[in-house]
């Protein structure tokens, strides 16, 4: 009796021989569950969002516990509805893609098992993807024409990455938090200054009506060009302070120049630092990836300095920016491409595999 990978192994050769083949992702990391259907790698057919945020703002955070029972109670109705979406059934699927780390792991377990559940009854390829080379993928859906090799700068609520994206398959960590991820420390800011979870687009928000300059917060660290590696800790620290320090004088600190200094102050450490890092190796082109490539601030400003130094500046559509499965699916597609495919042992892991 043959094993799944051996009835699997006509599938497999099919889709790589096959440009237009469909494939299926689907994303479970965190706080979103998603699935989506992608042609030919590049072509979006279809994306399904199911969005767990007014769960965890009741709480001010994502809440793991929670975030696995609700993914297991709304995965199949989201890969359902990608599917009808794109008008098409499972048999017409030539592959599935699935997050398998980093991230939450009980919820990376219900996204894992329900894609191999889906493989090994439908005998489709099954391929596990790593989610921060998803985020990096989310570029190929914006541009076209984009191949590696690239500088990429992937900043989220977990990660914050220098990626030196010398092909599809192979990466190598140029440089990285220390300690908050840029992500973690907007949301670690908002809770300070009162605001409401996410935090990132509440303080970004905020931010509009400050003044930038009120309150210097760059670390001498974060100033060092020649180490591309940050730290947001200090920073953070320092917002959490200036308003301990107001709250015991009785005054009222006005958050919204706090929220512009501190916004200001990531976007600069991310900007020189992810630019430097792009020309010192000799790359033409710089990516931004992540959740926080949706902040305005940072994708002008790396606009602007890409431009200045002559450099293509790329950055997803912002539907792509959050957790999405269409990202997987690009990604898990070019892993296939590279004779690359998972067993029916494989396993979630929290940790990244991306290291230097």
């Amino acid at each position: 009796m043959m094993n799944y990978f051996e009835r699997t192994q006509k599938a497999f050769e099919h889709y790589k021989a096959t440009p237009d083949a469909l494939i299926l992702g689907i994303e479970s990391s965190c706080d979103e569950t998603a699935a989506a259907v992608l042609r030919g790698g590049r072509e979006v057919f279809s994306m399904a969002v199911h969005t767990q945020i007014p769960i965890h703002r009741l709480y001010g955070g994502v809440v793991p516990e929670i975030a696995s029972r609700s993914h297991t109670e709304r995965i199949t109705a989201v890969v359902e509805e990608a599917l009808e979406k794109a008008g098409v059934g499972l048999p017409d699927i030539g592959a599935i893609a699935v997050t398998c780390a980093p991230g939450l792991i009980g919820a990376l377990l219900v996204g894992v098992s329900f894609a191999k559940g889906l493989a090994l009854a439908a005998d489709k390829p099954l391929i596990g993807v790593n989610h921060i080379e998803g985020h990096i993928a989310a570029n190929y859906l914006t541009y076209p024409d984009l191949e590696p090799p690239f500088m990429c700068l992937v900043a989220s609520g977990g990660h914050s990455h220098i990626v030196l994206v010398k092909d599809y398959d192979e990466f190598e960590l140029i440089g990285r938090t220390r300690d908050d991820a840029a992500g973690e420390a907007f949301d670690k800011v908002a809770r300070a200054l009162g605001l409401p979870y996410p935090g990132g687009p509440e303080v970004e928000k905020l931010a509009e009506s400050g003044n930038a300059r009120a309150y210097p917060l760059h670390t001498p660290f974060n100033s060092d060009l020649s180490v591309y590696d940050f730290s947001f800790s200090g920073i953070k620290t320092a917002v959490v302070n200036l308003m301990h320090n107001a709250q015991q004088k009785g005054d009222e600190p006005n958050r919204a120049d706090i929220a512009a200094s501190f916004q200001h102050s990531v976007v600069e450490t991310l900007t020189m630092k992810s630019v430097q890092a792009a020309l010192d190796r000799g790359m033409g082109t710089l990516a931004l990836a992540g959740g926080v490539s949706a902040n305005k601030a940072l994708r002008e400003r790396l606009q602007r300095e890409c431009d200045k130094r002559g450099l293509r500046f790329c950055r997803p559509d912002m539907r792509f920016c959050t957790d999405n499965a269409a990202m997987i699916a690009c990604q898990g597609h070019y892993r296939l491409l590279k004779d690359q495919r998972s067993d029916l042992d494989l396993n979630p892991s929290a940790e990244s595999f991306l290291s230097r």
